[in-house]
């Protein structure tokens, strides 16, 4: 009878410990199901936007953009607030093409609660190679750009002649 009762119990143990961990492993297929799809949401948002630079459709470029946003361009100069960056892209878009940047390599991340999240990407533009990065908030009118940052990218073997290039044209600037 006491060995009955010792199997009972080992068995209710087992049991009790399998079902935890079977339930934390749906928890954590579910998050990750949950993960991707935000990814692909956030990759559509992400598309999309600059879809809506290369059709000049400033309502949706800018709309996917937070009131309290920044845009940070190639120039050390280049720190918008929203507000200044429509001021300044607005004639752009008025031309029927602001510009076309192609998407090709994006890595996205989500924070834990699922509510904001960052990524960087690799495009195509005019300027050759760039790389755009950037935080994103989820809110109830859906995934809003909070900061974005282009950069241009410069191939590590490059970099003395980028550095020579930059300096020559700081110090020509400064002589006028």
């Amino acid at each position: 009878m006491k060995s009955l009762t010792i199997q009972v119990l080992i068995f209710c143990l087992i049991s009790g410990s399998l079902n935890t961990s079977v339930s934390a492993q749906a928890r954590s297929a579910n998050k990750s199901k949950t993960s991707t799809d935000q990814s692909s949401v956030i990759h559509t948002f992400l598309d999309t936007w600059h879809k809506a630079a290369t059709d000049a459709n400033a309502a949706v470029f800018f709309d996917a953009m937070n009131e309290g946003s920044v845009y940070i361009g190639t120039d050390a100069t280049e720190r918008w607030s929203k507000e200044a960056f429509e001021k300044f892209a607005r004639p752009y878009f008025e031309r029927g093409k602001a510009w076309d940047f192609k998407p090709y390599e994006r890595e996205i991340h989500l924070s834990k609660d699922g509510r904001t999240a960052w990524f960087s990407e690799l495009l195509t533009t005019w300027m050759g190679v760039c790389r755009g990065s950037g935080i994103l908030t989820k809110t109830k009118a859906g995934w809003k750009i909070e900061q974005y940052h282009l950069s241009v990218t410069v191939p590590n073997d490059a970099i003395r002649d980028f550095i020579d290039l930059v300096n020559r044209f700081e110090q020509s600037r400064q002589q006028k």
